[in-house]
């Protein structure tokens, strides 16, 4: 594991980036929210002066799980994008074996990848037979718990440092009247239950049961206990309580009407962009206060192979955007406004905010496998319908679920 130069020299420039016609890059994303929207920009903004090509944008709605299918149905059918955002993981495993993305390894070598990686175990999803087809940009995790700080004022007790001291304050915030957790409607639940493995479960109940797949960690007491925190938690939230997206919670957040949330660090974007400011306005609990290790995984960007005839100066436009992505202005441009943290350990991070710092401090520790990094995209959506369900329907109880839930993991791929 490599260490982070905090104070390191952004000297490196961006190799070959003059284009001598201009050409248009479609690049397809799911990021939507505030803060995704002003990190991707940044993106955009360098990749057009740099190169004097032009960013095409199509955002897609839906985050991965909505996007997902469009953006690989489209390569599958002969209508690809120049580039596309995908999780790290095996979503697109299917894609390299058919031939359709683009070889990066020449890109990944001429840059010396391997060098600034803050962990090489990111590129093992991008790599198949020996060949890289993708590049890592950010090191993302759900393992984050989000306190208001007005809300704790509200009721007169500290902001709590770990996850059981939000469970014991939920009674006097509700007959305050403010919502111990806020929750959009969707997709945002479905991270919580790998937060809770990561954090009230702990290492080896994650590994078990992520990389091992192992039926007999689920049905453990260990595992039982990151279940009856899932019920707790059933307990203080339902539908009517839930908002459209996970920016609105946040905004609930600064706003004290909300006590917590657990989301992804990308929520840090959407908490920036309304003004909010951490240790002020709000505070972040890393692995919910329990873990010196956070689950994480990514997103990364894949380059589609374009038909024949293709112009030569789009094919161009994708290499030069593959090198902005991992070059040092890329990512320290994107990561300080997405709220996660870059893949590189050269670029100066004095700017990165209380909550990466916090994040930088724990990744020395090494990363836990997250399950969109080892499970397949099937098993993935059979495990978020069952988490959905058990949120929805309190007649499903705490023995049904870690049974259901082993044996998902015990047939996983």
């Amino acid at each position: 594991m490599k260490k982070f130069t905090v104070a390191a020299s952004i000297a490196v420039a961006l190799m070959s980036t003059t284009a001598v016609s201009a050409a248009e890059l479609e690049v397809t994303h799911w990021w939507t929210s505030a803060g995704e929207a002003a990190s991707i920009a940044e993106f955009a903004r360098i990749f057009e002066e740099e190169t004097g090509h032009t960013w095409v944008d199509s955002a897609l709605g839906g985050s991965g799980t909505g996007a997902n299918p469009v953006i690989i149905s489209r390569i599958i059918g002969g209508d690809p994008m120049g580039a596309t955002q995908m999780n790290t993981g095996r979503d697109a495993e299917e894609l390299i074996q058919a031939g359709l993305m683009r070889d990066l390894t020449d890109i990944a070598e001429e840059m010396n990848i391997r060098d600034f990686y803050v962990d090489e175990s990111l590129l093992e999803p991008c790599t198949y037979e020996g060949r890289i087809y993708c590049f890592p940009i950010n090191i993302h995790s759900w393992d984050w718990l989000w306190l208001s700080t007005a809300a704790y004022e509200e009721i007169g007790q500290p902001v709590p440092t770990n996850w059981h001291e939000y469970v014991e304050s939920w009674p006097a915030l509700q007959e305050a009247g403010i919502l111990p957790f806020g929750l959009a409607s969707g997709w945002p639940i479905n991270g919580v239950p790998g937060v809770l493995l990561a954090g009230i479960g702990g290492t080896d109940l994650v590994l078990a049961v992520n990389r091992d797949k192992s039926g007999d960690a689920v049905r453990s007491p260990e595992f039982r206990e990151v279940a009856e925190a899932l019920d707790d938690l059933r307990s203080v939230i339902s539908p009517e309580m839930m908002v459209p997206s996970f920016g609105d919670v946040g905004n609930q957040i600064l706003a004290g009407e909300a006590a917590g949330n657990i989301h992804g660090d990308w929520l840090q974007g959407d908490l920036q962009v309304a003004g909010g400011v951490p240790g002020e306005d709000y505070e972040c609990v890393p692995a919910l206060g329990l873990n010196d290790q956070l689950s994480g995984g990514g997103d990364s960007f894949f380059f589609p192979v374009l038909p024949e005839g293709t112009d030569p100066e789009v094919l161009e436009a994708q290499t030069q955007l593959a090198r902005i992505l991992i070059s040092p202005e890329g990512q320290l441009a994107f990561n300080l406004k997405k709220g996660s943290m870059p893949i590189r350990t050269d670029i100066d991070l004095e700017q990165a905010n209380p909550c990466m710092q916090k994040a930088l401090g724990l990744l020395g520790n090494g990363l836990l496998p997250a399950g969109e990094s080892t499970l397949t995209s099937d098993t993935q959506q059979q495990l978020d319908d069952l988490t959905r369900e058990f949120i929805d329907n309190d007649s499903i109880t705490v023995d049904d679920y870690i049974e259901r839930y082993a044996t998902l993991i015990e047939n996983a791929d």
